[in-house]
């Protein structure tokens, strides 16, 4: 009796131990997926509080430091939504100050300073390799406020007067591959909208190989999917943002490829002009290519930076803190389309409205992870992503409820996975 009795002691706390080492290695698992830092919480303002001195709307001073000029489709959008932003707030020509051709290099440092320099109490740069001149500018003037499109680095750096600021494209771009579905089901579907295999064949230029850009061309290839689930998809780099010759080379090679319609996410008019000079249906970015393109021109995705700006002018006018990193949305008129072209198909404005309504409503979601396959296979829970500091490394956790998260950690995208479906077939132009 008394074996037996230690022989069930033993069992009960072998069973006991196994439970226990169990549940350590489910908690150990949850707080794993729960390693995302807070982010969501630096997209609120943390007080209406004045913390720093008031600047009347009539004496404050903006300076803007833009990549290009009005000849880049994406520094137009930035100048446009300026120039929208500062005339409703009644600020007159001499409060608000221009800088356009600014490279990401020491150039923009110097641009910052001599803005600072010249009185302006927020500064504002566009171009994600802008980022570290303008927080070394940041750092040197601390009673300026800075703040930074696409960036990643203010919450990680924690510098008061510097802040990150991006929007949901994604979902612009995937209603943008809306349209662009509906444009090949008019053209090449049968009977039954179906699409062969050739013909269901689309090309993307983009700029680099970064996750701002994968998860562009990614969001607008499951939008064209929700639509033609059979299309594929080629890429190509320019390695600039801004190469016309590079991005018109790149569509001409997508298009010799077997390409049926282009998208794009660079800044010149290359990519839409070849795509009218070959008859290719385009869906640009940016802005409407309508005038230019006529005959081709189906749609436009862009960001609104007329509510950004208007916001941090307000709060630096009420000496109130910016929020550290901010995501505009469909629902703050941050993420627009534009007019749809010429060339869309029918039914196309009710596919988007509707799709729009769905994703307002939360019942589709852009990146669904049943709706795409990465090497055959669903992402899952434990699919990470380089979410913060500098080291490019993965270090967050972003799928949950279903759902790859995109700029719900951060505002800047962090989607960088290559998914079945699209091929990256190299680069034209600029630097390997």
């Amino acid at each position: 009796m008394k074996l037996k009795k230690v022989l069930a002691i033993v069992l009960i706390i072998a069973v006991l131990a196994v439970a226990a080492i169990s549940l350590v290695a489910c908690v150990d698992d949850e707080n794993k997926k729960g390693e995302n830092p807070a982010y969501p919480d630096i997209f609120k303002d943390s007080s209406d509080e004045v913390v720093n001195t008031p600047v009347a709307m009539s004496d404050i001073k903006v300076g803007f430091i833009f990549l290009h000029d009005e000849n880049s489709t994406y520094d137009k959008n930035f100048i446009d939504a300026a120039n929208a932003a500062t005339a409703a707030l009644g600020l007159t020509q001499d409060q608000v100050l221009f800088r356009t051709n600014i490279p990401e290099s020491e150039a923009c440092y110097n641009a910052a300073a001599e803005l600072a320099e010249a009185g302006c109490d927020v500064i504002f740069a566009d171009s994600f390799g802008h980022e570290t001149f303008l927080l070394q500018a940041a750092k040197e003037y601390p009673d300026v406020q800075f703040c930074h499109a696409t960036g990643t680095h203010a919450y990680d750096e924690n510098v008061a007067n510097f802040h990150n600021a991006f929007a949901s494209i994604y979902e612009g771009r995937y209603l943008a591959g809306i349209a662009a579905g509906m444009k090949l089901k008019e053209m090449y579907g049968d009977a039954n909208g179906a699409v062969s295999a050739a013909n269901a064949k689309i090309g993307y230029v983009g700029a680099f190989p970064y996750a701002e850009v994968i998860s562009g061309y990614t969001s607008f290839y499951l939008g064209v999917k929700s639509i033609v689930s059979n299309v594929t998809m080629e890429v190509i780099y320019t390695n600039s943002w801004y190469d016309e010759t590079a991005e018109r080379e790149g569509a001409n090679k997508l298009i010799a490829n077997g390409a049926k319609l282009i998208s794009q996410h660079a800044d010149s008019m290359g990519a839409p002009s070849a795509c009218e000079q070959a008859g290719i249906p385009n869906v640009s970015y940016n802005g409407s290519t309508q005038a230019s393109c006529p005959t081709t021109y189906i749609i436009s995705s862009k960001i609104n930076w007329e509510p950004y700006f208007e916001y941090m002018i307000r709060r630096v006018s009420e000496g109130k803190a910016i929020r550290v990193d901010w995501c505009g949305t469909i629902e703050t008129n941050s993420v627009q389309l534009t007019e749809i072209g010429a060339a869309a198909a029918e039914g196309t404005a009710e596919a988007i409205n509707t799709a729009k309504a769905e994703l307002l409503n939360g019942t589709r979601k852009v990146f669904d992870i049943t709706k795409f396959t990465c090497n055959g296979a669903q992402i899952t829970e434990e699919t990470m992503a380089d979410v913060h500091g500098s080291d490019f490394k993965p270090d967050s956790y972003p799928v949950s409820d279903g759902e790859y998260k995109e700029s719900f950690y951060r505002s800047a995208p962090y989607f960088d996975l290559i998914i079945d479906g699209i091929t990256v077939i190299g680069n034209v132009g600029g630097q390997a």
